[in-house]
C-alpha cells in the first residue's frame, strides 16, 4: 500500500472513530459569538439579528445568530458528529445531544456590578455567565437522572465555555472609561470567569474549552469609533494597539488561571481557545483565507472606510450588505462571517488555536 493512501486511511479512520464515540453531547455558553437565538426567543422584534440579512448564507433566514451563517460552535458540533446545539430557551427542543446557553450581550460580571457604576448603556441583557450556568443546572435533571448517569453523561459531553469577557470590556470602553480603569478590573473579570469554569467542573464537566477574547483593536467597529490621526496608535496591520493590549492582558491572566485549575482538577481536560491569534491571522494574511476584502471592513454595515455606521447598522434601513460574505472576515463590524467562523473552529479542533486541540 502506498504511504499516501495509508496516511489517508488512517486519517479517515481517526476522524470516524472520533466522531462516533468521543462525545455524547455538546453544551455552549457565552455571548454573541455563540448565541444561536436565546436573546430573541422572547424579544425577537427588538433585536437586529432577528432580521435579514443575518443568516443569509447558510440558514437563508435570520436565526438570532450574529453572522451570515454558522458560528464557530456550530462547526465544532458538526466536526464531532453532533447536531447544532439549539438555543436553550427555545420551547419544544430536544436537548439530549446538547444545548446552547449563550446569549448576546452576556457578561462575566453581574448586571448589578455595571449598574452601580453607570456602565449599562452598551449592555443588551441582564443575563450573564451565572445566569447561563443556572439555566444548565435547571436543565440537568431532564438530561440525566441518577448520580452515576449524570457522571457518565456529563463526563462524555463537550463544554465550550465562552467567549466571555468581551461585553464586560465593552461596558467600560463604550462608557469612556480609561485604560487604567479597564486594566484595574481585568483580574476581577478573569477571576469571575475562572469561578464559572470551576462551577461547571463541579457539575461534572470533564472536557471544557475556555476561549480567550479577541483582538478588539482590529474590529471595524472599534476602528470606526476610536479612529485616530496619530499613526503611532496603529500597528503595521492597521489595528489600534492599545485596545489589543487590553485583550492580550486578559488572555495572559486567563491562561494562568486555567493552568491553576488544570492542576487543581487533574481529571479534567481544560482547553484554552486562542481566539486572539485565530482572528489575528485574518488581519495578517487575509488573502490566504480567501478574504479578498480583508479583515478590517465589515460585509454588512452603513458605509465609510470600515463599513460601520451606528446610525445604519447591519439589518437597519440605510445599511448595505456585500455580495459575497466569504470574501470578508468581519460580518457586521464586531462579529465574524461564517467563513471566518469555520477557520476559527478548525483551529480549535485540530490546532494551532486549541491548547491542546479538541481533537487530540
Amino acid at each position: 500500500m502506498k504511504p499516501s493512501l495509508l496516511a489517508f486511511l488512517l486519517f479517515s479512520f481517526f476522524h470516524l472513530c472520533y466522531c462516533a464515540q468521543r462525545y455524547d453531547a455538546i453544551f455552549s455558553f457565552g455571548d454573541s459569538l455563540s448565541d444561536a437565538g436565546n436573546l430573541i426567543v422572547n424579544n425577537a422584534s427588538a433585536y437586529l439579528t432577528s432580521k435579514w440579512p443575518y443568516g443569509m448564507t447558510f440558514f437563508h433566514k435570520a436565526t438570532g445568530r450574529c453572522s451570515d451563517g454558522r458560528l464557530f460552535i456550530d462547526f465544532i458540533a458538526e466536526a464531532v458528529g453532533l447536531p447544532l446545539p439549539p438555543p436553550s430557551l427555545k420551547p419544544g427542543e430536544d436537548f439530549q445531544k446538547g444545548a446552547n446557553f449563550a446569549t448576546t450581550g452576556g457578561t462575566v460580571l453581574d448586571y448589578s456590578f455595571f449598574q452601580q457604576r453607570g456602565l449599562t448603556k452598551s449592555l443588551f441583557t441582564t443575563d450573564n455567565m451565572k445566569t447561563q450556568l443556572s439555566w444548565f443546572e435547571k436543565m440537568k435533571p431532564s438530561l440525566c437522572s441518577t448520580t452515576q448517569d449524570c457522571k457518565d453523561y456529563i463526563g462524555k459531553s463537550l463544554f465550550v465555555f465562552g467567549e466571555f469577557g468581551g461585553n464586560d470590556y465593552n461596558a467600560f470602553l463604550f462608557s469612556g472609561k480609561s485604560m487604567d480603569e479597564v486594566r484595574k478590573n481585568t483580574p476581577n473579570i478573569v477571576d469571575g470567569l475562572a469561578d464559572g469554569v470551576e462551577r461547571l467542573i463541579s457539575n461534572g464537566a470533564v472536557d471544557v474549552v475556555v476561549p480567550g477574547i479577541l483582538p478588539i483593536g482590529c474590529f471595524p467597529l472599534y476602528l470606526q469609533l476610536y479612529k485616530s490621526s496619530n499613526k503611532d496608535d496603529y500597528n503595521q496591520f492597521g489595528c489600534l494597539k492599545k485596545y489589543n493590549k487590553v485583550a492580550s492582558y486578559h488572555n495572559q491572566l486567563l491562561k494562568i488561571k486555567l493552568q491553576e485549575l488544570q492542576q487543581k482538577y487533574p481529571g479534567t481536560r481544560i482547553i484554552y481557545g486562542d481566539l486572539y491569534n485565530a482572528a489575528k491571522q485574518f488581519v495578517v494574511n487575509p488573502k490566504k483565507y480567501g478574504f479578498t476584502n480583508g479583515a478590517l471592513k465589515a460585509c454588512c454595515g452603513g458605509g465609510g472606510p470600515y463599513n460601520v455606521n451606528l446610525d445604519y447598522r447591519c439589518g437597519q434601513t440605510g445599511s448595505n450588505v456585500c455580495n459575497d460574505p466569504s470574501t470578508y472576515a468581519s460580518w457586521d463590524g464586531i462579529h465574524f462571517t461564517e467563513a471566518a467562523n469555520r477557520y476559527i473552529a478548525d483551529g480549535l479542533l485540530r490546532g494551532p488555536f486549541g491548547n491542546p486541540p479538541i481533537m487530540s
